[in-house]
């Protein structure tokens, strides 16, 4: 049975991302201008109009994520030895001896461990994409559910894994089913909080297809509460983002609800 159990989500009042500005790209693809749902564009978010107390479509709830690439391949390779080198003095302020045996090779092996733990700042999601969106006149709800998730705790840089349940109703276009298990791999592969990767998953869904609604639901482990601190060994975190038609109609909310969980 759950300890600890904590949901949370986002509407479109909810402030945006401190490093956002105008220009570059929204949540690390599309540059500049982002379709509406509805045929017209727009470019930063716009003021909400919450204190109309009016709800807005998932197009009103995209966020200023701008999110350029931040490392590639070449930056690993120069940061390499800096980074074994901080794991150096890492082990010796534990009291150890980096150059014991067991320990030789150690800042090698988790410098180049954590690149591949953060190698999401490798990639856009544009890249992912490709060529994997579809015409498609199918307007049923689509589902990928228990996508295996791995990701770091930015506040303690120890993991956080768990699954992740993502539906979207199609707006004439679909997805490649692996695609959304890309876009989760990309976002995950950070370090992050469990509330801000649920949304950026959702945002980048939004962006690409423009469907009339996504749901993302993620359950996860923090070994920053198992560890550590309140050493709650059997806690999970439920976090859930819901936009268009998954906010705005509890029947559609649901079935998404009731289908992932069956």
């Amino acid at each position: 049975m759950m300890e600890h159990s904590k949901q949370s989500q986002y509407g479109p009042n909810e402030k945006k991302d401190a490093g956002s500005g105008d220009g570059g790209v929204l949540n690390g693809h599309f540059e500049g201008m982002v379709k509406r749902p509805g045929g017209g564009r727009t470019g930063a978010p716009q003021a909400s109009d919450a204190e109309s107390g009016s709800h807005h479509t998932a197009a009103s709830v995209m966020e200023s994520w701008r999110e350029e690439r931040t490392r590639s391949v070449e930056d690993n390779e120069m940061s390499l030895p800096a980074l074994a080198a901080a794991y150096g003095t890492i082990l010796r302020g534990l009291g150890e001896d980096p150059q014991r045996q067991g320990l030789l090779k150690t800042p090698w092996r988790a410098a180049t461990a954590m690149q591949f733990f953060t190698k999401g700042y490798q990639e856009k999601i544009i890249d992912v994409l490709n060529d994997a969106i579809f015409d498609e006149d199918h307007d049923e709800m689509v589902i990928v559910k228990d996508i295996d998730m791995f990701s770091m705790c930015e506040h303690h840089l120890v993991p956080i894994f768990g699954r992740v349940h993502i539906g979207y109703l199609p707006n004439k276009r679909v997805l490649g089913l692996s695609k959304l298990a890309r876009i989760v791999e990309i976002y995950s592969r950070r370090l992050q909080v469990q509330e801000r990767l649920t949304k950026q998953i959702a945002v980048a869904i939004t962006e690409a297809l423009q469907p009339a609604g996504v749901g993302v639901v993620i359950e996860a482990t923090h070994m920053c509460m198992v560890m550590r601190g309140v050493q709650k060994m059997n806690s999970k975190t439920v976090t859930s983002t819901m936009l268009g038609v998954f906010r705005e109609d509890p029947k559609t909310r649901d079935e998404f609800l009731t289908l992932i969980r069956s």
